[in-house]
C-alpha cells in the first residue's frame, strides 16, 4: 500500500497487467459466489472498459514507476458519485463489497485496498476532464446499447444553465479580513519574521463582534468593526514587506497578493476591483458570485454550467447529454454554441432542434435560426412545437437530482481543473444510475413474466416464492 504523498505525484508510466500469483490460484473467484444478474455485474460487463481505459493511457509516461490498474481508479470514481459518497467512504464500501470490487475489476475477493486514498485524488488531477468526457461518452454508449435511450432522442434536446455550488461558507468582509490577519501571521512565522505585533488575539474578538451585530441589523457597529479588522490587516502587510527577505518563499508573495485583494475589494466603490477579480473564499479564490435571480439563493459562489438533456423520454428516462463547467459568469446565450458542439462531440449527432428559456436571447449559435426555440416564442411556431416548449421545463428536476443525488450541489473538489471534473463525473453517475434503475426495471418484469406463465401459486405456506428462476436478461446478456 502507498502511503506517501511524494510518491503519488511522481510520474508513473502505463500500468502494467496483474499477475496472478501462486497463493491466489487457492481463493475463489468472486463469480463463483456473486450473483451473475445483479445490476452492477449487467452494468459491468456492457460497459467497454478496454477502449475506455486504452483512452486514457496518453496522461502516463513510457517509463518509470508502473501506475495503477486504471479501470480501479475509474470504477471508484464512479462508484464515488453513483453512491454520492466521499473518497474515504467508497474506499471503505470497497473493501466490504464485492460488488463494487468486480466493478472495479477485481477477479478475486480482497481485503484491503490495493492503494492509498490520497490516490484518487492524484489521478483526478492526472487525466483532466478531457479524458473524463470518454466516460461521459461511454455512459450513453452503454444506454444505446442496452436499449434504454432511444438514438432519436437526440434529435430533441433541452439547454439550460444553473450553479455549481462550491464547498464555502458565506462571504463577508470580517471574515475574510480575519482570515488573512491569520495566514499572515502564519507565513510570517514560517519565514522566520518577527511582526511588530500579529493581532490574531484582538482580530478574532472583533471577528465575532460583527458577526454578532450582522446579526442583531446593527450594521454601523459591525463596519466599525470590520475597519478596524481592515487596518490591523494593512499594518501587518506593511511590516511583513519591510521585514521579508530579499529571497522569500513563493508561498509569502502569493498569500501577500491575496491579502492585498481583500484589502482593496472592501472599499465601497465597487469599481477599484472588478467583480470578476473579487475574493470570496480564501482556499478556493477561483469562487464566483453568481444571482440566478431566486428568491430563496439570491447569490450562489461557485461556477456557471451548461446541461444539455433528450426532450422526449427514452425506455431508460432522461439522459445528460452534455456537461461544462464555465468560468467567468458568461452570459447563457454565449453558452450555446459550446454546448451544441459538446453535444456532436459526445453523441456523433446534430441535434435537429433545441430547447431553451428566455436568458438565450442573442444567442451565438449560427445555425440556429430555425432550430433554436425560446420560451413564449411566437413566430415560426407549430402546434407540435408549442407542446414541446411546454416540457422543457423538464430540464429543472433533472437539474434537481443532479445537485441531490450527486455533488453538483456541493463541490468540494479543489481549483478550477476540480469544478470542471466534478462536472463532469456527475452526469456520468447520472446517466449510470438511469441505466440501473433500467436495469431493475426489466428483471421485474421478466420475473413476474416467469411468474404468470405458470399457474401454480409463486408463494407458498412460508410466504417465499417457490420458484426462483435465475434469469439471465436476454437483452443484457452478452
Amino acid at each position: 500500500m502507498v502511503k506517501s504523498a511524494e510518491i503519488l505525484q511522481n510520474d508513473f508510466m502505463v500500468p502494467r497487467n496483474s499477475k496472478v500469483r501462486n497463493l491466489e490460484l487457492l481463493w475463489t473467484l468472486m463469480e463463483e459466489f456473486i450473483n451473475p444478474e445483479h445490476e452492477l455485474v449487467q452494468l459491468s460487463e456492457r460497459i467497454k472498459w478496454s477502449q475506455l481505459c486504452s483512452s486514457i493511457e496518453d496522461c502516463y509516461k513510457a517509463d518509470g514507476r508502473p501506475g495503477l490498474s486504471i479501470r480501479l481508479m475509474l470504477g471508484l470514481q464512479l462508484l464515488k458519485y453513483m453512491y454520492k459518497l466521499s473518497d474515504e467512504e467508497v474506499c471503505a464500501r470497497w473493501c466490504e463489497n464485492p460488488y463494487f470490487q468486480y466493478f472495479c475489476g477485481e477477479i478475486y475477493f480482497r481485503h484491503e485496498l490495493p492503494i492509498d486514498r490520497s490516490s484518487m485524488t492524484v489521478f483526478r488531477q492526472r487525466i483532466g476532464a478531457e479524458n473524463l468526457e470518454k466516460a461521459l461518452q461511454e455512459s450513453l454508449s452503454v444506454a444505446y446499447e442496452v436499449g434504454a435511450l432511444d438514438p432519436k432522442a437526440v434529435d430533441k434536446v433541452i439547454v439550460d444553465t444553473t450553479v455549481q455550488s462550491k464547498a464555502v461558507v458565506f462571504p463577508t468582509d470580517g471574515k475574510l479580513l480575519y482570515r488573512a490577519i491569520e495566514h499572515l501571521g502564519e507565513v510570517a512565522a514560517e519565514q522566520n519574521i518577527v511582526l511588530r505585533q500579529s493581532y490574531i488575539r484582538v482580530a478574532k474578538r472583533r471577528h465575532h463582534e460583527s458577526l454578532r451585530y450582522r446579526h442583531a441589523k446593527q450594521h454601523n457597529r459591525a463596519k466599525r468593526c470590520e475597519k478596524k479588522l481592515k487596518t490591523w490587516c494593512g499594518r501587518i502587510i506593511r511590516d511583513i514587506e519591510r521585514k521579508m527577505p530579499k529571497e522569500a518563499s513563493g508561498k509569502l508573495y502569493d498569500v501577500l497578493h491575496k491579502a492585498k485583494r481583500i484589502l482593496a475589494q472592501t472599499h465601497a466603490i465597487r469599481d477599484v476591483v472588478p467583480s470578476k477579480e473579487r475574493i470570496y473564499s480564501w482556499h478556493m479564490p477561483e469562487v464566483e458570485c453568481i444571482s440566478k435571480g431566486k428568491v430563496d439563493k439570491p447569490y450562489e459562489f461557485g461556477c456557471k454550467v451548461s446541461v444539455a438533456t433528450n426532450l422526449v423520454a427514452s425506455a431508460g428516462g432522461h439522459f445528460i447529454l452534455h456537461i461544462s463547467a464555465l468560468h467567468g459568469n458568461p452570459y447563457d446565450g454565449h453558452t450555446l454554441k459550446g454546448a451544441i458542439e459538446g453535444i456532436k462531440n459526445i453523441c456523433q449527432k446534430e441535434p435537429k432542434r433545441i430547447y431553451v428559456d428566455l436568458g438565450y436571447k442573442g444567442h451565438n449559435y449560427d445555425e440556429g435560426k430555425h432550430k433554436v426555440f425560446k420560451s413564449h416564442q411566437k413566430r415560426g411556431v407549430t402546434a407540435q412545437i408549442k407542446r414541446e416548449l411546454r416540457s422543457r421545463s423538464l430540464i429543472e428536476p433533472i437539474i434537481g437530482h443532479l445537485k441531490e443525488d450527486s455533488m453538483l450541489g456541493r463541490n468540494r473538489l479543489k481549483g478550477r481543473v476540480g469544478d470542471r471534473v466534478n462536472a463532469i463525473l456527475t452526469p456520468c453517475a447520472f446517466n449510470f444510475r438511469q441505466i440501473l434503475a433500467f436495469i431493475r426495471r426489466l428483471c421485474r418484469f421478466f420475473i413476474a413474466l416467469f411468474l404468470s406463465s405458470h399457474n401454480t401459486n409463486p408463494l407458498n405456506d412460508t410466504g417465499h416464492y417457490e420458484h426462483q428462476p435465475k434469469l439471465f436478461l436476454p437483452i443484457l446478456a452478452a
